[in-house]
């Protein structure tokens, strides 16, 4: 890794995500689960999330995963191909199902908010290395993972240490933490996330999650103690913003860049596309603090609409927007639509 971006491999994709997706199902109005009586069919999984924005913003994506050899698995394939992900490495298990999984229309961060998975046994639940094509997942100039993954099975995270393993050639490892502490039954989560965060190049982890995971106290510049591993360390703090620590591993204050100001919609997906947004930058080279604004920028287009997945803003708008100095970035606000705003319009997106 260099401190541009990724190294280039010839024939290579852009970015690998692996990890398992859902048929989502969301109310089609508000209430508890018990009482709403029909749900519109959607998708999630925050690594093929990460494909399908990167790929809307015109970067070579693969989504390695398994589902079931089902309905729903085609409707995964199709709907996650549509974005123009490359599928061809997602296999098909006869014996398992895909998973699925509903949702209450509140807000995630709330106690009133309800989730059904039904993804226990499913087919990307038996991921490993002899069940998924290796080659395919390690041919990216980065390969996006996350620690859901390693929550599934004890094959998902065989398969996970596979591909983290030091080895000539390894694509820059890209490693969102995602703390599930449901997912996590034995009580080993917080030591495996921590392996695994170790072993990345880029890790992004949110301040909140890595208090409850490994009582981590004391901000940004605690975290990159227990981390000081990872080339890139991308400290998430919520609605105060993000701090990027880079490949010097010396002791810094790291480069920190505020939240924007959004009209929140929903907040489900944002950790994706912020992972999304500062990869997309990454690819390109850009600097430190860009990366953060891009991660931001594609935050709040998912943040202001209802799914878990946004359509990026083109490339131009947010190199544009990422381009303002502090004082017009830190009076910006974001609205829903705003992704489809045209030349000129950055005067209308701040806050009068």
């Amino acid at each position: 890794m260099t401190a541009t971006g990724p190294r280039t491999t010839p024939g290579a994709v852009d970015v690998v995500a692996l990890g398992e997706s859902m048929v989502t199902f969301l109310p089609t109005r508000p209430g508890r689960l018990a009482d709403v009586p029909s749900f519109d069919r959607s998708i999630g999984g925050a690594e093929s999330n990460v494909a399908c924005m990167l790929a809307a913003a015109g970067h070579s994506a693969r989504w390695v995963s398994r589902v079931g050899d089902d309905g729903f698995g085609d409707h995964l394939v199709e709907t996650i191909g549509a974005y123009g992900v490359d599928v061809t490495a997602v296999r098909r298990d006869p014996a398992r199902p895909t998973g699925v999984y509903f949702r209450t229309a509140g807000d995630r961060a709330t106690d009133a908010h309800e989730v059904a998975y039904y993804r226990a046994g499913s087919a990307a639940s038996a991921m490993s290395p002899a069940t998924v094509d290796l080659p395919a997942a390690r041919a990216g100039r980065v390969l996006h993972l996350s620690g859901i993954t390693a929550a599934l099975s004890a094959d998902c995270l065989g398969l996970l240490r596979e591909l983290t393993a030091p080895r000539p050639g390894r694509p820059l490892i890209s490693f969102d933490v995602n703390h599930r502490s449901r997912l996590w039954r034995d009580g080993e989560g917080a030591a495996v996330l921590l392996e695994l965060a170790r072993a990345a190049d880029v890790v992004f982890v949110g301040e909140d999650e890595a208090e409850e995971a490994w009582g981590v106290t004391g901000g940004p510049e605690a975290v990159r103690a227990l981390l000081p591993e990872p080339g890139l360390l991308v400290v998430k703090e919520g609605a105060r913003g993000a701090t990027l620590f880079g490949a010097n591993r010396a002791p810094s204050p790291g480069t920190f860049v505020p939240a924007l100001t959004v009209d929140v919609v929903a907040t489900t997906g944002a950790g994706d596309a912020f992972a999304a947004g500062f990869l997309s930058a990454t690819l390109r080279g850009l600097p430190p603090r860009q990366r953060l604004r891009h991660g931001h920028l594609w935050a709040a287009a998912a943040l202001t609409v209802p799914g878990d997945l946004a359509t990026p803003p083109a490339r131009d708008h947010a190199d544009r927007l990422a381009a303002l100095d502090g004082t017009a970035w830190g009076t910006l606000r974001l609205g829903p639509g705003w992704t489809a705003a045209t030349e000129g319009a950055d005067e209308e997106e701040r806050t009068p």
